[in-house]
C-alpha cells in the first residue's frame, strides 16, 4: 500500500477532524494505537501483578511494599534507557521500524517476566521490558504527527493516549479474571500467567513490518540532503539550538510532574486498596489465597475504574486544549490532578467509593499525558522530533524512577504503625502530590502551539 501525498480532503476545510482522513491516515491511527494500547496493557499488566510476585518472591511478607517500590523503578530506569535509545534511532533510521523493534522487545520480555525465581531475575525482566515500553511512545506520536494533516493532528493524538486507556482496561479485566480464579482455587500464581498474555503483542509487530511505511516528512528531511545524516536524532543538536534546548528543557520538566504523579502515586492506588480492605477480607476467616484473590480482584477493578476516567479525561483534554490553549489545558489538569490524587489517598475507605474516587483521579491524572502526545511533537523539528519528544518523556522519567522507590520508602520507613500511622501508604501519597506543582511552575516558560505547523529546521 503506498502512502498518499496529500490528505484525501482540504485540510483547511471545515466538519470532522475524521473526514480529513483517507484510508492510509486511519490504517497508521490504527497500527499506532495498537502499539501504544498494548504497551500499556504490559504497564497495567505490572501494576497489577507487582504485589502478588513481590509476596511470591520475597521471604519477609515486611519487604512486600519496599521492594515493590523498588521493582518500579527499575522498570522505569529500563523506560526512560529505552525512550532515550530508540527515541534517536526514530529519527535516524524511521518511525515503522523503530516502532517494530520496540514491540518485539517488551512482548518479549513480559513473557520473560513469568519465568522469575526471585526478585532480582524479576527486576532484570522488568528493565529489560522497559527498554521496549519506553521507545514505543516517541516514535508512535512523531509517526502519527507527520502523516497526520495539521487540523486533524491534535485530535488524532488525543485520540491514540486516549485509546490506551483501552489496554488498561483490558489488563484489569484479566486481573479480575484470575483474581476471580485464583480466590476457587482453581489456579495458583495468577500473577505469572498475566506476564504470559503480555507476549501477544508481537503479532502486531509482524503487521508493522508488512505494510506501514515510513512518512513522507520523515523521507523527505532525509532526501533533501540539507542535514548531514548524523544531525538526525543528535542529542548535541537538539541543545545545540536555543529554541529547541529550551522545549526540551520545559517538556521533561511538564513530564516530570505527569510521570511522577501517576507511576509515583496514582499507580498505587491499586496497592492501597490492597492496604484498605485486606482486614475487611480476613475479617472473614479466609485462607490466605483467598483473601489474595478477592484483592487481585479488586485490585482490577480499581485498575479498570481508573482507565475508564483516564479514557474520557484524555478525550476532554484533547478538546479542552485545541478550546483554550495548550498551556491553560496544562494549568487547569494539573490542579485538578493534584486535588482528586489527595481525594483518593486521604479518603478511600470503602469499596463504593472505588466507583467515584478512583475514576475522578484517572480522568485527571492521566488527561495529562494526552497533552504530551498533543504537545511534545509540536515543540521539535522532523530531524528531532522523536528525540525530542523521547527526551522531554524519559529524561522525567529517570527522576520518576525516584518516586515508586520514595513511596515505598515513607510507607515502610516513616508512615508506620510504630511511628503513629495505620495506614502508611496514605499519608506517604498525600506528601507526594506537591509534584503536581512543578508542572505548574513551569508553564510560563512554555510555549503555546494551538493552531502551528509542526516546526522544522531553522
Amino acid at each position: 500500500m503506498s502512502q498518499p501525498l496529500t490528505p484525501a480532503k482540504d485540510p483547511t476545510a471545515g466538519g470532522p477532524w475524521w473526514r480529513l482522513l483517507s484510508g492510509y491516515h486511519w490504517f497508521v491511527l490504527l497500527v499506532a494505537c495498537l502499539g501504544w494500547l498494548f504497551d500499556c496493557l504490559d504497564q497495567q499488566l505490572f501494576n497489577l501483578a507487582r504485589v502478588p510476585a513481590m509476596r511470591d518472591l520475597l521471604e519477609d511478607p515486611a519487604d512486600v511494599a519496599e521492594f515493590a517500590g523498588y521493582a518500579t523503578s527499575i522498570f522505569l530506569i529500563g523506560w526512560a534507557m529505552g525512550g532515550l535509545f530508540f527515541g534517536v534511532l526514530g529519527d535516524r533510521i524511521g518511525r515503522a521500524k523503530t516502532m517494530m523493534i520496540t514491540i518485539l522487545l517488551y512482548s518479549l520480555f513480559t513473557g520473560l517476566s513469568a519465568l522469575s525465581r526471585g526478585f532480582w531475575d524479576f527486576a532484570a525482566f522488568r528493565f529489560l521490558t522497559g527498554l521496549g515500553v519506553g521507545g514505543e511512545f516517541a516514535v508512535g506520536v512523531a509517526l502519527v504527527a507527520e502523516v497526520m494533516p495539521d487540523r486533524a493532528r491534535p485530535y488524532a493524538l488525543g485520540s491514540l493516549q486516549a485509546l490506551s486507556a483501552l489496554g488498561n482496561v483490558t489488563a484489569a479485566f484479566i486481573g479480575m479474571g484470575f483474581g476471580h480464579l485464583e480466590s476457587t482455587g482453581a489456579l495458583t500464581h495468577s500473577w505469572r500467567w498475566m506476564f504470559v498474555i503480555g507476549t501477544l503483542p508481537a503479532l502486531l509487530a509482524l503487521v508493522i513490518r508488512l505494510r506501514l511505511k515510513e512518512p513522507e516528512k520523515w523521507k523527505a528531511a532525509h532526501d533533501t540532503g540539507t542535514l548531514k545524516e548524523r544531525d538526525f536524532g543528535s542529542y548535541s543538536q537538539l541543545f545545540k539550538h536555543p529554541e529547541w534546548r529550551r522545549n526540551a528543557i520545559v517538556g521533561m520538566l511538564l513530564a516530570c510532574a505527569g510521570v511522577i504523579g501517576l507511576w509515583g502515586i496514582g499507580f498505587f492506588s491499586i496497592d492501597l486498596q490492597r492496604t484498605v480492605f485486606r482486614s475487611h477480607f480476613e475479617a472473614q476467616g479466609l485462607s490466605e489465597s483467598e483473601v489474595e484473590g478477592k484483592l487481585t480482584y479488586w485490585a482490577g477493578v480499581t485498575s479498570m475504574m481508573m482507565n475508564l476516567g483516564a479514557f474520557f479525561g484524555m478525550i476532554f483534554f484533547s478538546r479542552l486544549t485545541q478550546g483554550i490553549g495548550r498551556r491553560p489545558a496544562f494549568a487547569f489538569t494539573l490542579i485538578a490532578a493534584l486535588a482528586s490524587t489527595a481525594l483518593v489517598f486521604l479518603g478511600l475507605d470503602k469499596f463504593s467509593e472505588i466507583f467515584w474516587m478512583i475514576p475522578l483521579m484517572g480522568f485527571c491524572q492521566l488527561g495529562l499525558f494526552a497533552g504530551y502526545a498533543i504537545y511534545f511533537p509540536e515543540l521539535f523539528p522532523t530531524h528531532l522530533r522523536s528525540t525530542g519528544t523521547s527526551f522531554c518523556y524519559n529524561v522525567g522519567r529517570f527522576l520518576a524512577a525516584s518516586g515508586p522507590a520514595l513511596l515505598g520508602l515513607l510507607t515502610a520507613r516513616v508512615f508506620t504503625p510504630e511511628n503513629g500511622f495505620a495506614e502508611g501508604m496514605r499519608y506517604a501519597g498525600l506528601t507526594m502530590c506537591g509534584i503536581f506543582v512543578v508542572g505548574l511552575l513551569v508553564l510560563p516558560f512554555a510555549p503555546e502551539t494551538r493552531n502551528k505547523p509542526l516546526p522544522e529546521a531553522a
